[in-house]
């Protein structure tokens, strides 16, 4: 099943990277027949993606959440999962050319990452792995969508009036609120993810917070995106500042995931 997987693996990273050209290519000649196909192949990457996560539970006997290889693999399903269905839901193709690349790095991250099978440590050992890793995929790749949303808000303003990008990138107003929306879905499952974790923490090392670094800034960007929803919602708060501030947000969530791995070594080292 292992081998199934890596060859699974490997088509999946082909069909992201020829989804993302073809995105590319539909903004250079603008022809809406090559977002259909860029959309198909994506679809079909993430079908072979769930496929190729299968394959790695049943080889490995058990859920494949437990190391940087398959948190990193299951972080650029998530990503796909959402910017699929925000493209499919807003009739939004363009979207799909900036979130491509960045399920493209993630995935691509992922195979650089070592792909041995561990046994598990006693502190996986629990049933709450699935709930929490889960979880904390869906934030991320919401999180990740809020992100490039934030940035066509940012570029929105340099299409002319009657254009490619004016007549299928929605205006000022919708990106902002769907970058809103995504944020919001974002925090709700990050909140999930933290307290999924303070419970099995309490299960496997007696305290339900101990201030290890990934916890830590899990805290902050949790702090983050709430403080971005409480304005937004109490003072109204939207435009360039609340975008830059869902960017800087997903700069907190990549450093909590990459960063926090590399140089702040703790309890969730083994992600």
């Amino acid at each position: 099943m292992l081998q199934v997987e890596n060859t699974l693996f490997t088509i999946v990273m082909l069909l992201y990277f020829a989804a993302m050209i073809l995105y590319f290519t539909y903004l250079a000649i603008k022809k809406d027949l090559l977002s259909k196909i860029a959309i198909g192949l994506q679809i079909a990457g993430l079908v072979l993606h769930t496929a190729a996560l299968i394959c790695r539970g049943i080889g490995a006997g058990r859920l494949p959440l437990t190391n940087q290889y398959e948190f990193a693999t299951a972080f650029a399903w998530g990503l796909c999962l959402v910017s699929l269905i925000f493209i499919l839901r807003f009739r939004f193709p363009v979207l799909g050319a900036f979130a491509a690349p960045v399920t493209f790095l993630v995935i691509g991250y992922a195979a650089m990452q070592s792909k041995d099978v561990h046994e598990l440590m006693p502190a996986l050992q629990s049933n709450w792995l699935g709930f929490h890793v889960s979880t904390a995929i869906i934030a991320y790749g919401a999180f990740g969508v809020s992100f490039v949303l934030s940035i066509l808000f940012l570029l929105r303003d340099r299409a002319k009036e009657g254009s490619f990008f004016d007549q299928h990138i929605p205006n000022r107003e919708k990106l902002d609120l769907i970058s809103y929306r995504s944020v919001a879905l974002g925090l709700l499952f990050l909140t999930f993810t933290i307290i999924t974790g303070a419970i099995w923490a309490e299960r496997a090392w007696g305290s339900y917070w101990s201030w290890d670094p990934k916890e830590t800034w899990s805290l902050v960007t949790w702090i983050i995106y709430a403080i971005y929803l409480h304005l937004r919602i109490r003072r109204g708060w939207r435009g360039k500042t609340a975008a830059i501030f869902a960017i800087v947000g997903f700069v907190c969530v990549i450093f909590t995931y990459i960063g926090v791995n590399t140089f702040l070594p703790g309890v969730h080292s083994y992600k």
